[in-house]
């Protein structure tokens, strides 16, 4: 009879746990030149994002929240067609698949920052557009370890 192994099994082939591929992933500067082409197309979002937040505020006196979900509808689309053909280099993948993750991750991250947004608007009484900054900033790291991993995720190493 064999003694009893106080390690854990081995992760199967291909189910490496999340922080061991965090961790690797962090290492790689592939990995760091992808987060910063992603911050660039969220600079580009972003902008749009408060110009539609602030206009649907401002001029057409929408409530906050309102406001912050016309303009992630806006921005989202600008983002997907940027990350998929020049961050993540994914335009091989199948479009519509990529998109309903993209969409899903998004949507995640939209929530988080829709929490933010009306906890700063609400409980701490910030200004709506400082609010909406920063509740986008906030999200980003969300938004990108999403998108990275699954959304335009490829099955093999880089």
């Amino acid at each position: 009879m064999k003694p009893a192994s106080s390690q854990a099994p081995p992760a199967p082939e291909g189910r490496e746990r999340v922080h061991t591929r965090v961790r690797e992933g962090v290492r790689r500067r592939h990995n760091w030149v992808q987060l910063m082409k992603f911050c660039a197309v969220g600079g580009s979002g972003y902008v749009v994002n408060l110009a539609v937040f602030s206009l649907s505020v401002e001029v057409a006196g929408l409530h906050h929240l309102v406001a912050a979900t016309a303009a992630f509808v806006v921005a989202v689309t600008n983002n997907f067609w940027w990350n998929r053909h020049w961050t993540f280099g994914a335009a091989e993948g199948h479009a519509g698949f990529q998109a309903a993750r993209f969409f899903a991750v998004s949507v995640g991250a939209f929530l988080f920052a829709a929490v933010i947004l009306e906890v700063l608007v609400s409980g701490v009484e910030m200004a709506e557009i400082p609010a909406q900054a920063i509740s986008i900033v906030a999200a980003t790291p969300l938004n990108f370890v999403g998108n990275k991993m699954w959304s335009f995720g490829r099955r093999s190493d880089d």
